[in-house]
């Protein structure tokens, strides 16, 4: 299995499991936590698409031969 279907599959595990903890907690009257969660898997997923996209950048420049 190609290393983009693992990172798909990688950011949907996380969405879940952040879905999952935000409901739980906010069933127990701890919508304060359940918001907290719900931000930090916001940010793990987004360092892992800057992560992808760094990469894809220096793909492209190294296609196009751009020196830096």
């Amino acid at each position: 299995m190609p290393s983009d279907v693992n990172i798909i599959f990688q950011i949907a595990g996380i969405g879940i499991v952040v879905a999952m903890l935000h409901t739980v907690l906010k069933q127990m009257g701890k919508e304060e936590y359940a918001h907290w969660v719900t931000l930090i898997g916001f940010i793990v997923v987004l360092f892992i698409v800057i992560t992808i996209l760094d990469d894809l950048f220096h793909k492209i420049r190294g296609v196009f031969l751009f020196r830096s």
